[in-house]
């Protein structure tokens, strides 16, 4: 029998309940128990793939080719585990259904409603993540802030399956702020018991609560008041807190206690945890060797969010390699402005030029790449960084002036990056990229072959635009290496320089499928090449 753990969040969006749940994922999977996890998304969107990284950070893309929100990342990161689209369950999916089913008649005679209609939808796919899955624990997180409009049908699905399944067969754990105004110099508990109270008044109490808290354990007095105020257990009451790096808080959980009382509160089989591996992992994030500086320059670097799985990539590398790794993320429209801003790479141990869409910041970008390649400084280009690094060759080595890609400038006399050919007569944007994990031929004695070790890789993918292979002899002829293609050798998934130490791109996403004990292979040899030309240079 599947048992459910269902995580919420109050006060304020943004203080980790992706983490948390994880976190919970954590203590069961080292207790030896199966586990998945779903996030339930309020938004109207069908998936995250039309939305701008400035509104709801990165799109992170599934083997299977759904285009999730950034939290499933952070599942797969934690827990090991490769999810599907099914694992993202948001209210554009569950309204689309419903609509469909009554222009089809399957509710003939019925008046559509939120009640039942909306929430057994949300409850049949709940349930078919377990049914598919069978694990022993579904971790079912709800994004936004509770008494925000859009989740109270998710809310109320929880609260139905909760009295639909037996004792002991569910818990819920509620993700709140606990702030410390610097004026007073106490945890304040009041937010997180008015949080509580809104709980109960759609049904819902709370068995576990995790206080997110700037300023390490609160005190036992803190936790009693909110033990009291809020009708849970004393020692079901938790401190999250920030921590560097963030895969030491279920460690940090589990000192608490909170393991066992999940164990215990859902009436599990009690085993011993086996952390050794997870603690000689968290260890080498601990104690690095040496630093190095990366630029990360993009057209998102205002939110972090914007990069998280490349961020994350950069530190499972930067550990594996024994260093910790500074990413300064410079917006490349300053290149634009002024070229000789470019030179501020100079102080850099490495260039990443990241995916993006669009003809803002293009130019920058396009300035430094020439600037990586002309001082081989180590590169990585990912994605729009590829063809973009085609392009900067074409005009620049092959004197193309007007090279581009026809996504920037679709009139150019030399489109060396053109739309791929089932692309031309799409007109939907949702879901209709070249999407999810392909496989790709590696040539022998590349680059590409020493990072991955073989000779067929598979990564994810997110474009619409690709090499032009009108134009592949041509830049063979300058040094340009296509080290891995397509199965059916139609489309160029890596290149490189033959003149530059670590000058790599790649068109598809390897950082999605970087994991902390296991990095990218493209971010460990580009992490290690920085920090090799540092320690020439030094």
């Amino acid at each position: 029998m599947t048992k459910y753990i269902f995580i919420t969040g109050g006060v304020l969006s943004g203080i980790g309940k992706g983490i948390v749940t994880c976190s919970i994922g954590k203590m069961l999977q080292v207790r030896g128990f199966n586990i998945t996890a779903i996030k339930c998304d309020p938004y109207i969107n069908v998936d995250a793939g039309t939305m701008n990284p400035y509104i709801h950070g990165e799109v992170f893309v599934l083997e299977d080719g759904y285009e999730a929100d950034m939290d499933l990342g952070t599942y797969e990161r934690f827990l090991g585990i490769t999810l599907t689209g099914n694992n993202n369950i948001t209210s554009g999916q569950i309204y689309q259904e419903v609509i469909k089913r009554e222009r089809n008649g399957g509710y003939l005679g019925h008046c559509v409603q939120i009640i039942p209609h909306i929430t057994d939808e949300i409850k049949r796919k709940i349930r078919i993540v377990a049914q598919e899955n069978k694990p022993d624990v579904v971790l079912v997180e709800c994004g936004g802030t509770l008494g925000d409009i859009e989740s109270l049908p998710f809310l109320e699905a929880f609260r139905q399956m909760r009295m639909e399944e037996k004792r002991n067969e569910t818990i819920l754990v509620h993700v709140t702020l606990v702030p410390v105004l610097s004026a007073v110099g106490e945890p304040k508990t009041k937010p997180t018991q008015h949080s509580v109270k809104e709980l109960r008044a759609i049904g819902l109490q709370p068995d576990i609560i995790v206080a997110r808290s700037e300023n390490g354990l609160l005190p036992l007095s803190a936790k009693d008041k909110i033990a009291s105020y809020c009708s849970v257990e004393q020692r079901a009451v938790y401190t999250s807190y920030n921590v560097e790096p963030i895969y030491k808080l279920p460690l940090i959980l589990e000192e608490q206690g909170m393991g066992e009382v999940v164990i215990e509160y859902l009436n599990l089989v009690k085993g011993i945890p086996k952390w050794s591996k997870w603690k000689q992992m968290v260890k080498k994030f601990e104690q690095p060797k040496k630093n190095i500086k990366i630029a990360m320059c993009g057209k998102y670097t205002d939110l972090a969010d914007s990069y998280v799985s490349v961020n994350e990539a950069l530190k499972h590398a930067s550990a594996a390699v024994g260093c910790k790794v500074k990413i300064d993320w410079i917006e490349t429209e300053i290149f634009e402005k002024d070229s000789k801003n470019v030179q501020m790479l100079e102080q850099y141990d490495g260039v990443l030029v990241p995916g993006g869409f669009g003809s803002r910041g293009a130019l920058g970008k396009i300035r430094a790449i020439e600037f990586c390649r002309m001082n081989d400084k180590p590169f990585l280009g990912i994605c729009y960084g590829l063809q973009l690094s085609i392009v900067e060759i074409a005009r620049n080595i092959l004197k193309l002036t007007d090279a581009d890609s026809t996504e920037c400038n679709p009139e150019t006399k030399h489109p060396v990056i053109d739309l791929l050919p089932e692309q031309k007569n799409i007109k939907e944007k949702g879901g209709t990229m070249r999407l999810g994990s392909h496989e790709a031929i590696v040539q022998l004695n590349t680059l590409t072959h020493v990072l991955y070790k073989s000779e067929k890789i598979r990564e994810r993918h997110r474009h619409r635009w690709e090499v032009n292979l009108e134009y592949q002899q041509q830049l063979e002829e300058v040094g340009v290496i296509f080290s891995a293609w397509s199965l059916d050798k139609k489309r160029v998934e890596t290149i490189e320089l033959t003149n530059n130490k670590f000058f790599f791109a790649t068109q598809s996403h390897p950082e999605f499928k970087s994991r902390p004990w296991d990095p990218s292979p493209p971010y460990y040899g580009f992490i290690k090449a920085s920090l090799e030309k540092k320690s020439q240079l030094s």
